[in-house]
């Protein structure tokens, strides 16, 4: 009879009849629910069960045993698991990292739609859910970051926006269902692609709308919840997070912000205002991911844990971490990130400290950073070391002085050794403390001060405007960074004559920073031209007084051309043909970046002699002082360009803590000292303002090297 009933009525509200009584109850370690039936079960019931389980529970979050246990005579145990909240409840969980890189690592291109992937290689992408499982991961995410229809478009896939989310879930809910152990399921979803009005032309109810149909899709195929990452505006997840409570407000949030160097997301948010905003939504899980590797992240997570404290309040919000593996950088031709598993175990250790209960990774992760990871996990040690900020004292306006004459030319020609030192542009119109900063510099014996370009791509005041107070005001000369990205040919022409005319004449020619590590993200990432080409243009044809196309510019410019050095460049011979052309296209001068090891330098100088000769320009050593073992791993880790030696890195961690700021201004001395016997000059960049720093390394330069010709390398 029961059986009959069973093949009568599939539909699970049909089922709801024949259970009497519904509740929970202990067997062994686990929680199960208990099914009273007016009729002994079977195992044909079994399926039903389940889908009356999930029916009834499942809005809550939790999964069930596959397979139903027979209670007593009357009775059916179904095994219920935690949901992903009552998970974080008990301690930090393990997520994966990357995807992108995994399929990149695999020979597929970055012009590819890697979503499209789960049915055109679900092979691959299996493989990757299962070897993040292999090491130790408890969450994967869903293969469906970009699959909603703005970025589908690009590839012409608008239309199979449900059919790729709905192969993403199923692929790692196969590779979840053989690891034999507990996985959640998290459905990923990243930023549509395109700006939202007013910036853009995507209303939000139009974004809201894209948000539903990727979101159902993953709903419908059985995730645990819903991770949207990868987000710099904040009105944009905000639109994402109410699809997601209309869609299934069962389903627990996990919202990831990414932010970059300075602490602020793309749009200018802060950790604060993103805890404060999201609270309010009454979203489980906070965190931030990608951009950034793990040094940079820590604060950020350090102040949204603050705000959440402040905020308290129940059911608590736990806290999400997934770093990039540092800066990427090419390398052959192929991108690579720096930052080793063991310096992610290392910070994975801080992050659960400051109490995250989500750990992942991000763009250049592999299962080698999480496996690293898990091991921290299962060794976890708490540390009461923590961070501690730098403040600095408010500093007085300066009163303007006539400007002097420039002196880096000279000084350079004569075989003088020059220090320079490197100061950033303030991020308002006040210039007045950069300006003090300067003459204390100058009084101190500082030849020149590099005044970077919008470093990190972030918004500052221009560099001309600081260049020419600082030479009009204080009278110490000036190197102006000149990027070539971003602008067009026109656009540079015109910049250098207007930067001659405020009477800057020391440039540094260099690419500069990506935009999309910046405040603007979207903004023209053009280059019309290559740094040897600018150096070109200046020597030949402005300082010839004509312009590129030949055209009188009146006068000639006097400009005095500096370019840069990435010795540390993994591909040596790709940096000693680009150093080459731009020494033949007039460049007057070099600048590395930072040594700490200067028979890297000396090596790499000898292996361009061997192939052109000696360089015959004045170099300028970068120097950059080391402020502890972590500020040394983050340089070492997560910086391209820049490899602190292992010996270095030993002397601080034998210094400790309390004595490592000084040992590494130790080191940096060694280094410069060094350095006074082949280079022509130091080029020094103060960590954290920390322009007390200068005065100690110049002390390590012979006094009589500021006042004679300094030796060629050959002599």
């Amino acid at each position: 009879m029961y059986q009959s009933i069973c093949a009568a009525y599939i539909e699970v509200v049909l089922l709801e009849k024949l259970v009497t009584t519904l509740s929970e109850l202990e067997i062994g370690s686990g929680k199960h629910l208990r099914l009273f039936e007016r009729l002994s079960p079977t195992a044909e019931s079994c399926e039903l069960h389940l889908k009356l389980c999930e029916k009834m529970y499942g809005r809550a979050g939790h999964r069930f045993e596959a397979k139903p246990k027979i209670y007593d005579g009357r009775s059916l145990a179904v095994a219920i698991e935690p949901s992903l909240l009552e998970r974080l409840a008990q301690g930090p969980l393990l997520a994966d990292g990357a995807m992108g890189t995994m399929l990149y690592a695999r020979g597929f291109s970055l012009d590819r739609c890697y979503e499209a992937l789960n049915v055109e290689a679900p092979n691959v992408i299996l493989e990757i859910h299962r070897a993040y499982l292999e090491a130790g991961a408890e969450l994967l995410e869903t293969n469906t970051f970009g699959a909603n229809r703005y970025r589908l478009a690009e590839y012409g896939l608008e239309d199979q926006v449900a059919s790729l989310n709905r192969a993403g879930v199923a692929l790692a809910r196969q590779a979840a269902t053989e690891a034999n152990r507990r996985v959640w399921i998290a459905g990923a979803v990243g930023p549509l692609g395109v700006p939202l009005a007013p910036l853009g032309r995507v209303k939000a109810v139009e974004a809201r709308q894209a948000f539903r149909e990727q979101i159902a899709a993953l709903v419908e195929a059985g995730v645990d919840a819903l991770i949207l990452e990868t987000f710099s505006s904040l009105p944009e997840i905000q639109e994402a997070i109410r699809a997601a409570q209309e869609i299934a407000p069962h389903l627990p949030i996990i919202a990831e912000l990414t932010f970059a160097q300075d602490g602020y997301t793309m749009m200018g948010h802060t950790p604060e205002e993103v805890v404060k905003a999201l609270l309010e939504m009454g979203v489980p899980i906070i965190g931030a991911n990608c951009s950034v590797g793990p040094a940079k992240l820590l604060p950020v997570i350090r102040r949204m844990a603050a705000r959440m404290a402040e905020a308290g309040g129940s059911p608590p919000c736990y806290l999400a971490v997934m770093p990039n593996a540092g800066w990427p950088e090419v390398a052959a031709g192929r991108l690579r990130y720096p930052a080793t598993p063991d310096y992610f175990a290392e910070y994975a250790r801080r992050f659960l400290d400051l109490g995250v209960r989500i750990l992942g990774g991000c763009c250049g992760t592999t299962p080698e950073h999480i496996a690293a990871m898990r091991q921290a996990l299962q060794r976890r040690e708490k540390s009461n070391v923590q961070d501690r900020p730098h403040i600095l004292r408010p500093i007085s306006s300066p009163a303007p002085t006539e400007p002097e004459p420039t002196e880096l030319a000279r000084r350079l020609r004569a075989g003088l050794f020059v220090v320079s030192v490197e100061v950033d542009p303030p991020r308002g119109h006040d210039a007045s403390a950069l300006l003090e900063v300067a003459r204390s510099l100058k009084a101190g014996g500082v030849d020149a001060l590099n005044i970077a370009d919008s470093p990190m791509a972030r918004l500052r005041m221009s560099p001309w405007a600081l260049a020419f107070l600082i030479q009009n005001h204080v009278g110490i000369e000036t190197i102006l960074h000149f990027p070539t990205r971003g602008r067009n040919l026109l656009r540079i022409q015109s910049d250098l004559l207007a930067i001659h005319a405020l009477g800057v004449r020391n440039l540094l020619v260099l690419m500069g920073d990506p935009p999309v590590q910046g405040s603007y993200p979207n903004v023209s990432d053009a280059v019309d031209i290559v740094p040897s080409g600018l150096v070109q243009l200046i020597k030949e044809r402005f300082n010839a007084g004509l312009d590129h196309a030949g055209e009188s510019i009146g006068q000639p410019t006097a400009f005095f051309v500096g370019v840069a050095l990435n010795f540390n460049n993994p591909d040596p011979d790709r940096e000693i043909q680009s150093l080459h052309r731009k020494i033949r296209a007039g460049a007057d001068f070099i600048m590395t970046q930072p040594v700490y090891d200067p028979s890297s330098l000396q090596g790499f100088l000898r292996r361009y002699e061997e192939r052109h000769g000696p360089i015959p320009v004045p170099i300028l050593a970068g120097v950059l002082p080391l402020m502890s073992l972590r500020h040394a791993e983050f340089l070492h880790n997560e910086v391209p360009g820049i490899q602190v030696p292992e010996a270095a890195r030993e002397r601080l961690r034998q210094a400790g803590e309390a004595r490592a700021r000084l040992e590494g201004l130790r080191i940096v001395q060694e280094v410069v000292a060094e350095l006074t016997q082949f280079v022509h000059g130091i080029y020094v960049t103060p960590p954290m303002g920390r322009y007390e720093l200068v005065f100690q390394i110049m002390e390590a330069i012979p006094s009589h090297w500021r006042r004679h010709v300094i030796p060629q390398p050959d002599e």
